[in-house]
């Protein structure tokens, strides 16, 4: 007669594996939750930094920087700043559609950056344009700003 073998290992239960499974699933959602609660955070501070505050120093240093890279570079325009269409009173539809006085559909910080063109950049020879950057699923989607240095065309 014989024994049957003592060391067979035995299977996992199908009730142990969706256990498993059900846990992983858990987990995951959690880490999903964290994120995008740090992404909320995070589009929160934005907005509040955008409509509240200030162009700050360092704001107008990192600008200079992106200007004076990008004219050593043989460019004569850099972008200077964007923002999300929606932050724009008509979402960015003036500005898609290069509409005169697109710049009063300007809001926060974006409002502040183009009065201190007209203020500085416009008299110093310098142009300001508007541009949609990116259309997710068909629709404007970023704003941005660019300080342009090229010689008019006479």
């Amino acid at each position: 007669m014989t024994e049957p073998a003592a060391s067979t290992p035995s299977m996992t239960s199908a009730e142990e594996l969706r256990k498993r499974a059900l846990e992983l699933q858990l987990l995951e959602m959690e880490r999903q939750e964290k994120i995008m609660a740090r992404e909320a955070k995070k589009h929160s501070e934005f907005v509040e930094d955008f409509f509240r505050k200030h162009i700050g120093d360092s704001e107008r240093t990192v600008i200079r920087r992106v200007v004076s890279k990008a004219a050593a570079d043989g460019k004569f325009e850099a972008m200077i700043y964007s923002f999300p269409s929606s932050f724009c009173s008509d979402s960015g539809r003036a500005i898609n559609n290069g509409l005169p006085g697109w710049q009063n559909s300007l809001q926060g910080k974006a409002k502040e950056l183009y009065d201190l063109f007209e203020e500085i950049g416009r008299p110093q020879g310098y142009g300001l344009k508007a541009l949609v950057i990116n259309f997710p699923g068909g629709i404007p989607g970023d704003i941005g700003l660019f300080l342009t240095w090229e010689k008019p065309v006479e």
